[in-house]
């Protein structure tokens, strides 16, 4: 697979879950990486080291991206040490266990803020400071990464739909604006997957500490593991992928 030659990708919240595995497979794949992480340095570099097993670049690069200055910062290190990103995936986020999945008539306004900051305001700042430069490349890929919330909208998960919805609602009004630049714009929006984060919320959802036991339950009776949302997300960035933008692909085996 070489059709990412010559590319650079960023992947924010790529020390990881489900962003570590869309880092090793864009190096797979011929790709450079700069990988975006908040606070686990190591972890970030373990994953550095794989990229470069591979072949490829890869750069580590701490930043809240809720930060708009801390962004810039990344970014300009980034253009400096890899060159233009032509590849953006917005992965970094948090989940509504982090602040206690409140219904709606009981949740503060400073939760809803939190996960804003994470999933809108997080993404605006990287596609204002990313995009304009990938319109010269001829070949631009950004993703945001959703979440079936954003489509069931289920009981006392409204702060964490609210957030993704507006993540989503920016994908496709940027994809109509930068299809003349040559700039394919999607949503991956993936269901339960097997990470940090998807044990957290079954733990606190229904007290299941194992996955294992879950995965008879499951649509093809597994959970869903990070690299099958690596690899929706490298074929939308992919030659098989071009043409297609303004798209939101779901991976969650056909069912919530």
């Amino acid at each position: 697979m070489t059709d990412y030659d010559g590319r650079v990708a960023l992947v924010t919240g790529g020390s990881r879950g489900i962003g570590a595995a869309i880092v090793r497979e864009f190096a797979r794949r011929g790709a450079d990486v700069a990988i975006n992480y908040h606070s686990n340095r190591a972890a970030a570099e373990a994953v550095a080291a794989d990229v470069r097993a591979l072949g490829r670049k890869a750069g580590i690069y701490q930043a809240d991206v809720a930060d708009e200055a801390a962004c810039k910062t990344m970014v300009d290190a980034v253009l400096a040490e890899l060159g233009q990103p032509g590849i953006l995936i917005n992965n970094a986020g948090i989940g509504s266990v982090a602040v206690g999945q409140p219904p709606i008539t009981q949740m503060p306004d400073a939760d809803l803020r939190r996960l804003l900051d994470a999933h809108v305001y997080g993404p605006l700042h990287l596609c204002r400071l990313v995009v304009p430069g990938m319109r010269a490349l001829g070949r631009g890929d950004v993703i945001m990464i959703s979440s079936i919330a954003a489509q069931s909208f289920g009981p006392r998960m409204g702060v964490y739909a609210m957030a993704k919805s507006a993540m989503e609602a920016m994908a496709y009004t940027l994809a109509k604006e930068e299809r003349a630049h040559g700039i394919r714009v999607n949503i991956v929006a993936p269901g339960l997957v097997e990470t940090d984060m998807g044990r957290r919320l079954m733990s606190f959802t229904r007290g299941v500490e194992d996955m294992r036991t879950l995965d008879a339950a499951m649509p093809f009776g597994f959970v869903c593991q990070p690299e099958d949302i690596a690899r929706a997300v490298a074929f939308l960035c992919s030659e098989d992928g071009r043409y297609i933008t303004n798209q939101r692909l779901t991976v969650n085996g056909g069912g919530f």
